[in-house]
């Protein structure tokens, strides 16, 4: 134990979206940890302000999220947390059976409160809310790359409806007209859906301003959820309180060290572009997914194929492909099956890649940045510079510490790959 409580205590449905929220609590002067997985009730609290713990349920049975993120909140809760965050994707990623509403519903319960939020925008990259649709730059969610994504397709743009499929409790909205009138009109609004008995509130955002104005507004709300945006306002309020002090560089690490690779596994039309801008200018391993799971070891031949380039310049290996790309490895090996193919054999590569002298690696999706580090044993992250918004680069907790960018799929400029590596040079 570190003998101070931490003041925020988040859990993240993803290793990638985790590390976005980090992002923005280091940026607003909160040293924020990373924890990977669950922490073991006996785990020493990090010496922080805020933890985030990340899971991955985005796409796990029901159940098993909800457990997973009460056990998580249940940890956080002993640390000291005086507010509780749910991390999600800011597309909303989501089926009709979870898991947002449900996760939402048990930590909301476990909290002992009786209405919260829900406002994934994240205008920074694209990601708005306006009466209660979420649009992805100028078009709606539904009519976004995110309509074919292989998991979680999201075909439906109004988030009240969305999330009405995955909860038993009402869902309201609190318009634009009311969010642009500040955190007093934002709190009224919102005290009169908890009168109404709305348990669950959209809340529109279209700037910075609006976010950082939701978060003043639920400075009491002991849960919040949504993307990383609406922490924005949070860091202010504990300062408000007295509970946090001044703002300063909560973003610093130690040099990195070793040779660099990049590791891509999402299939989002964001990383897609930054493939093939890497390709452009490095040694680049396209890994199939239909050649996975026979009798050919892919995974000996791409670390084969990567060590003799590693001392010479970063490498890119990826399991990226397009949606027919994608549906042809579905057909082959089932559509969850496809999945654990790619990750395991991504997993396998980033273990063999640290033991050929790896120590700066940008992980590209979700499910990819997970595999990887639960294979590389990593069980916290300390939170670095920003590389692009959403993104930082992190570096693990123990005795031989790696460089991470853990980024989320949809995340990122075209030349991510290649800059992020000047960026922490």
């Amino acid at each position: 134990m570190t003998g101070k409580d931490i003041l925020l205590g988040a859990v993240a449905d993803d290793m990638t979206g985790a590390t976005d929220l980090c992002n923005t609590l280091v940026a607003g002067g909160m040293r924020t940890v990373q924890m990977i997985g669950v922490p073991e009730a006996g785990d020493a609290v990090p010496d922080a302000d805020a933890v985030v713990v990340a899971l991955k349920s985005r796409n796990t049975q029901p159940v098993r999220a909800v457990r997973n993120s009460l056990d998580a909140q249940e940890w956080l809760k002993a640390a000291g947390a005086k507010q509780f965050f749910f991390k999600y994707c800011s597309t909303f990623d989501s089926t009709p059976r979870g898991n947002i509403g449900p996760v939402a519903d048990g930590m909301l319960e476990r909290a002992k409160a009786d209405i919260t939020i829900a406002c994934p925008a994240f205008p920074t990259n694209g990601r708005t809310v306006f009466h209660g649709h979420l649009f992805v730059g100028d078009v709606l969610l539904s009519a976004s790359g995110m309509r074919n994504h292989p998991l979680t397709p999201m075909r439906n743009a109004n988030l009240v409806e969305v999330l009405a499929e995955q909860t038993p409790y009402s869902v309201g909205l609190v318009r634009w007209e009311t969010v642009s009138q500040g955190p007093a009109a934002i709190r009224e609004a919102l005290a009169q859906l908890r009168r109404d008995g709305v348990r669950h509130a959209i809340v529109d955002a279209l700037s910075d301003k609006n976010l950082i104005d939701i978060g003043r507004a639920v400075a009491d709300f002991k849960l919040v959820t949504g993307g990383s945006g609406v922490a924005m306002g949070l860091p202010d309020n504990f300062r408000a309180s007295g509970a946090l002090g001044r703002k300063a560089n909560a973003a610093r690490l130690p040099r990195a060290e070793g040779h660099a690779a990049v590791l891509a596994g999402s299939c989002s039309e964001a990383t897609l572009d930054q493939v093939a801008h890497m390709k452009a200018d490095a040694p680049a391993f396209r890994v199939d997914a239909t050649q996975l799971g026979g009798k050919q070891d892919i995974v000996a031949n791409v670390l084969a194929w990567a060590k003799p380039k590693l001392a010479q310049q970063p490498v890119l290996i990826y399991a990226s492909a397009s949606p027919a790309e994608v549906a042809k490895a579905q057909r082959k090996h089932g559509r969850d099956r496809a999945g654990i193919l790619v990750e395991r054999a991504l997993a396998k590569i980033a273990r063999g890649l640290v033991k050929a002298g790896v120590g700066k690696m940008v992980l590209a999706g979700g499910e990819t940045s997970g595999a990887a580090v639960k294979a590389l044993g990593v069980r916290g992250l300390m939170i670095g510079k920003q590389i692009d918004p959403g993104v930082p680069w992190t570096m693990s907790l123990g005795a031989s510490p790696l460089h991470l960018a853990l980024k989320s799929g949809n995340f990122g400029a075209p030349d991510f790959f290649t800059k992020a590596f000047t960026v922490l040079d």
